[in-house]
């Protein structure tokens, strides 16, 4: 088949958008873009030529409804659709829809999807090609030494509807579980289960196929960081392999593609042990959100030879080009990972990363937009590319440190000393590294640097309400001590409080504590303390939020009141929602008055594709419940309130008993 494309049609949203019509943009091919009614306003929609409203804000009312966006396409004169990822990118059906109606599809042919669908059939069909994989375990009789299990399901992914189990008496809740996040994630409650390999690595390769019986395996790449089995940063090439590893998986993906005759950009999954055996995992028909790690190493646009693949031609060459360098992508994410990951809302204030030499920046939000409720967190890829890897680790982890993101709770910090971690440095990689280390790369900020930013903004408040025009006026001096001035902040997310004191004199302003005071201007503020001297960037926010961006790192603080109004407390044992969401399902058997057990899981909420579960803060009684499966809430509702139970009293003479 032989088709020019002129107008092609994104049936995505955000971030993969974007990145699609930068191709088409070089490629001199039009733009059309879907949105929801949530998404208005979004930056996908202001860069495409044409836009189309999709009504209705839910995935399942606009992005995932295939009719709507055929016909979108049609209504906007489009010729061709792209799915990106996610949404309906692995849809045989919406594939099928879009080619029925004329339209050029810009993915694999619907019979390699529907063979890839099923995880369950996608093994059957690996294994009848030679390609390593592990044994699948029937949950229903499984035994103590087939433990520790992962409960999959059997269509779709990012992670959803994924448990790893590790007691019997676990198995038949996690399987419900597992089986009712994949049905509202995918509209498929299957799940099926296989061994857990523990320390292992998730290494994957790039596929590019053409219809000529071309089949590029374009490198590998390493995506074993991840955080409730979603990938947080990946890179090319995966390090430390053995060339004969590096080989089988070649081979193996290789294979994968010619079995269900692969057409365009593909991904092949395997599980690398720690022997270094590698087991097939899945096949992802579509292009991958990590896809600009193997762009840079290779230097070629995937969307582009995907565009090409569809237009009947054939790949530029019969082997891939030859790979340059490393690259490392890290994805940031509006989401609190101090906080069981609890994805974050609101407006995105300012947003600005490094534009230099071996940075990419893929994104689908700028300063001003609002991260709503419906979608994924993830703000944005970062991208490094440089030619060794610990050059782009460094150049990754810098940028980041420097970029200025003003608003919602976001896991950079996290990002960054994820890079800096010895185990990270030194490539020591397995899907465990969150495991072991959340709670160290989640540790509140030095609290000396900490109080100093907060000592920052406390003088670049003064200068504000002291100045005009950047220069300090100050007013009729008295020669008399000057009383010190209190500015009490609060630093988000961890909630540590800081009282900073400092006093107005004939010489300007003085920050007590031994901090010489450089210069202070309502937006910049330079300290010098032990003889070393700091810049602060400070950015206020609303009425009570202040950033404060330095070399090292960034700060959020709320500045709060002098005193503490009593009437804002909430009642001890109330449960409130974290995040802005839909309740999803209660607990076997909760009702008012009924026993509950500290840490036990009561209230099930769904945010931005994610579950999240609501914990009983105590052993008690639930004296109210508020929530109901189907309703949606904001963040602070309150949900249920659980009454402890009182402690018995203990006489002075049982004490030594």
């Amino acid at each position: 088949m032989t088709a020019t494309i002129h107008t092609l049609l994104v049936a995505n949203r955000g971030e993969i958008a974007c990145r699609i019509f930068r191709t088409c943009r070089a490629l001199g091919i039009a733009t059309v873009a879907v949105y929801s009614d949530a998404d208005a306003g979004a930056l996908h929609v202001r860069e495409a030529d044409t836009a189309v409203r999709l009504p209705g804000a839910s995935p399942s009312a606009t992005y995932l409804r295939g009719d709507l966006v055929v016909a979108a396409a049609l209504a906007a004169g489009a010729d061709a659709v792209h799915p990106g990822y996610g949404f309906l990118s692995e849809n045989a059906g919406f594939a099928a829809a879009v080619q029925d109606a004329g339209l050029v599809w810009v993915g694999p042919p619907v019979k390699a999807i529907e063979l890839m669908a099923s995880k369950t059939r996608a093994k059957e069909l690996m294994a009848a090609a030679g390609v390593p994989l592990l044994a699948p375990v029937e949950p229903g009789a499984a035994r103590a030494e087939d433990l520790p299990l992962l409960l999959k399901a059997a269509s779709g992914g990012g992670g959803r509807g994924m448990r790893i189990v590790r007691e019997l008496g676990d198995l038949p809740g996690e399987l419900t579980a597992a089986a009712a996040e994949a049905l509202s994630a995918f509209g498929d409650g299957e799940v099926f289960a296989e061994p857990y390999v523990e320390r292992g690595r998730h290494v994957e390769v790039q596929i590019m196929a053409d219809e000529h019986d071309g089949v590029w395996a374009l490198g590998t790449r390493d995506c074993s960081l991840q955080r409730r089995h979603q990938k947080v940063i990946e890179e090319a090439p995966a390090p430390g392999l053995d060339d004969t590893v590096r080989d089988t998986l070649h081979e193996a993906a290789t294979a994968a593609a010619r079995a269900v005759g692969y057409r365009g950009a593909g991904t092949v999954e395997f599980l690398v042990a720690a022997d270094g055996r590698p087991y097939f995992l899945e096949m992802n028909t579509r292009l991958q959100v990590e896809h600009p790690v193997t762009e840079a190493v290779f230097g070629i646009d995937l969307v582009a030879l995907q565009i090409r693949v569809a237009e009947g031609e054939p790949l530029p060459s019969l082997t891939p080009p030859q790979p340059a360098g490393h690259a490392v992508e890290a994805r940031l994410y509006a989401e609190d990972p101090a906080r069981d990951w609890q994805p974050q809302t609101g407006a995105l204030l300012s947003f600005d990363v490094p534009d230099e030499p071996g940075l990419r920046l893929d994104t689908g939000y700028t300063g001003g937009d609002t991260v709503g409720v419906h979608y994924d967190p993830m703000l944005a890829k970062v991208i490094a590319h440089a030619p060794t890897r610990t050059e782009a680790v460094r150049l990754l982890a810098r940028a980041l440190e420097r970029a200025r993101v003003h608003g919602p709770v976001t896991n950079r910090e996290l990002l960054v000393r994820s890079l800096r971690h010895p185990d990270f440095v030194a490539a020591r990689l397995d899907t465990g590294f969150y495991d072991r280390h959340l709670a160290a790369l989640t540790a509140g900020a030095d609290e000396a640097d900490q109080r100093l930013a907060a000592t920052a903004a406390a003088l670049a408040e003064a200068a504000r309400r002291t100045s005009a025009g950047g220069v300090a006026r100050f007013g009729a001096w008295r020669n008399l001590p000057s009383q010190p001035r209190l500015r009490r902040y609060r630093s988000e997310p961890d909630g540590r409080e800081h009282d900073v004191t400092y006093r107005t004199t004939r010489d300007g302003l003085v920050p007590d504590e031994g901090i010489g005071l450089v210069a202070a201007r309502p937006d910049r503020v330079t300290l010098e303390t032990g003889g070393v001297t700091r810049h602060f960037a400070v950015t206020t926010g609303g009425s009570d939020r202040v950033y404060v961006d330095t070399a090292t790192g960034s700060y959020a603080f709320t500045a709060l009141p002098r005193f503490t109004d009593p009437a804002e407390r909430t009642q001890p044992g109330s449960l409130l929602a974290p995040m802005p969401g839909t309740v999803v399902r209660l607990a076997e058997g909760l009702v008012a008055g009924a026993a509950v057990e500290a840490g036990q899981p009561l209230i099930w909420l769904e945010a931005m594709k994610m579950e999240h579960r609501i914990l009983a803060p105590a052993s008690g009684t639930l004296t109210a419940l508020h929530a109901a499966p189907g309703l949606q809430v904001e963040v602070g509702a309150l949900l249920a309130v659980v009454t402890e139970t009182a402690a018995p009293a203990v006489h002075p003479a049982e004490e030594n008993a």
